[in-house]
């Protein structure tokens, strides 16, 4: 294919409508692009294209073929070579980049809202673009790594956080060449203008509590101050971390959590009326009736379900530490359900992804 070296606009895009290719756009972007880098070609050789002139200082060398992604599809350019020197478009197209910059954005967000690689290169096939593989949409995705690097790395300036919530997702990632298991830890805050925020995540490998205490740490060293009530499952890597990074902050544990630990050591019989009278607890309308309905529970335990009773009794201060604070965010406080949120939003697009490309991501 020779690109055209020059075109006459109105009687071009005349004949384009005329047809009304289902690839017009496509061609025209292409007839256009092939036409301003010829242009630019004749510009740097000092005459046009097949022109005799003194100030010539050098001439074409023919054309090299270039696919070039775009949300019109793929297009074929031709990029001028010029017999005594180099020539490449840098105002039009990127080096070492096969595809648009607003492609690139439009396929990292697809990535973004959980459209898994394999279903991008139908898209893309449906939308004209060839040969868009998976290993390119991988990283066409990577250009969000700069932005959740930033998001991850910010400081923590709009404090105090008073309420915390914190929990860990297990996912799958790719490290190496082959998959493995890692927790995403992921932390929720209320700020200074009593406004929700993501205060953090982080991907660990550690089964222990090592990784969740550098999460913390890394929240207090960019900044999370005021914490009085911190809201998690009792995994017991996480309760630690959370008395060493905030020594100063209570403990909640999560009301929806707290029933699967008290059901392992509950009869199966027994744990409906058990559960009622724990739901009972929470039903009350005041601090004092909340502890007064504990104590008729335990009283109601001890005989029937000592071991029931006794993990009640030495969960008390932790199950019921959100009587420390007002009626009214009771139910904003004593589950970490804001976490619980976050965390199908990331399944949503972690599901189709089956395995991240990294650990970082």
């Amino acid at each position: 294919m020779t690109a055209p070296s020059s075109t006459d606009p109105a009687r071009f895009l005349h004949e384009q409508l005329a047809s009304a290719s289902p690839d017009l756009l496509r061609s025209m972007l292409t007839t256009f692009l092939n036409t301003l880098m010829s242009a630019e070609a004749d510009a740097i050789c000092g005459a046009g294209y097949g022109e005799r002139s003194p100030e010539r200082v050098d001439t074409r060398n023919g054309y090299r073929h270039r696919d070039f992604d775009t949300r019109t599809g793929t297009l074929d350019v031709a990029i001028p070579e010029l017999r005594g020197g180099s020539y490449f478009p840098d105002s039009l197209l990127q080096r070492r980049r096969r595809a648009e910059r607003a492609l690139t954005t439009v396929v990292a967000t697809c990535y973004l809202l959980g459209v898994s690689t394999r279903r991008m290169e139908r898209l893309a096939e449906s939308l004209g673009i060839t040969r868009l593989s998976k290993s390119q949409v991988s990283t066409m995705a990577a250009e969000l790594d700069a932005t959740v690097a930033e998001f991850r790395a910010r400081p923590l300036d709009q404090g105090p956080y008073t309420f915390v919530a914190a929990d860990a997702l297990a996912l799958k990632v790719r490290e190496g060449g082959r998959v493995v298991n890692v927790h995403a830890l992921v932390a929720t805050g209320v700020n200074g203008d009593g406004h929700r925020e993501i205060l953090g995540l982080q991907v660990s490998s550690a089964e222990d509590g090592a990784g969740r205490l550098g999460f913390f740490r890394d929240l207090t060293a960019r900044g999370l101050t005021g914490v009085r009530l911190v809201t998690s499952d009792a995994h017991r890597g996480l309760v630690d971390a959370i008395g060493a990074a905030l020594p100063g902050a209570s403990w909640q544990r999560c009301r929806p959590h707290y029933p699967a630990n008290l059901r392992a050591i509950t009869p199966r019989s027994s744990w409906p009326w058990v559960r009622a009278l724990l739901g009972s607890v929470y039903d009350q309308p005041d601090a004092a009736s909340v502890h007064a309905q504990f104590d008729r529970v335990l009283d109601t335990l001890a005989e029937k379900l000592p071991a029931v009773a006794e993990h009640l009794d030495t969960g008390r201060s932790d199950v019921l530490a959100f009587t420390a604070f007002p009626k009214e965010i009771w139910r904003q406080i004593w589950s970490d359900n804001p976490s619980e949120r976050l965390n199908r939003e990331i399944r949503c697009r972690t599901d189709v992804v089956a395995s991240s490309p990294t650990a970082t991501r």
